[in-house]
């Protein structure tokens, strides 16, 4: 490229920049959570906080430029909204980790699905925010599916609370029903903020085309 091309290209949306290195850090930490509930490691827990620790970073940096621009290329409001949802997914992922190492849970199948289901959503968030600038109409596609992969986390949590209440045998039982309901809790508000995540997006988009 000559240097009157290099001059006169747009720049960058360097918000949109910043939401997709956020989502990718976001995708990356639900992979970890994924390979953590197949086979818990400390090193794998080790991997989803070093991925949460890089999303804040990126998400600070993000609210600064925030503060200190005037006019932003979407709505204020959509930025900050959008960046709160996409951090607070991998922010349950971290501390779905950090509560079954306290509480010494074991991955189940209900865990495991759940986990590939927020996968699959977050990578559907990252290709939105990814199409966002160029191919806005995509990017509702995706938006479309990452909703579509929460109600599917939904049906999941259902169907594990239905197991986990029926017919409980005694305190100890009652004690581990206690424990993985806060386990499926996480994963479903983990789900719940993709689920915004999406609706931000769709919100975005309709104020575009």
């Amino acid at each position: 490229m000559g240097w009157l091309q290099r001059l006169f290209k747009p720049r960058p949306n360097r918000f949109v920049e910043l939401l997709i290195k956020q989502a990718e850090y976001t995708l990356h930490g639900m992979e970890a959570l994924k390979e953590y509930m197949e086979s818990p490691s400390k090193e794998g827990a080790q991997r989803i906080t070093r991925m949460e620790k890089e999303a804040d970073e990126i998400r600070r940096i993000l609210i600064d430029e925030l503060n200190r621009t005037f006019v932003t290329p979407m709505d204020r409001e959509d930025i900050h909204a959008l960046s709160r949802a996409i951090d607070d997914i991998i922010d349950y992922g971290y501390t779905t980790v950090g509560e079954m190492d306290v509480l010494e849970v074991v991955p189940n199948n209900y865990m495991r699905r759940m986990v590939s289901l927020l996968r699959d959503a977050a990578r559907e968030i990252h290709l939105s925010v990814l199409r966002l600038p160029d191919h806005p109409g995509v990017a509702e596609d995706h938006a479309v599916r990452a909703k579509a992969l929460e109600n599917r986390v939904e049906t999941v949590y259902r169907e594990a609370l239905a197991d986990l209440f029926h017919l409980p045998r005694d305190a100890e039982h009652v004690v581990e029903m206690l424990k993985l309901r806060e386990i499926y809790r996480h994963l479903s508000n983990a789900a719940d903020r993709g689920d915004e995540a999406a609706n931000v997006l769709t919100d975005i988009v309709v104020k575009m085309t």
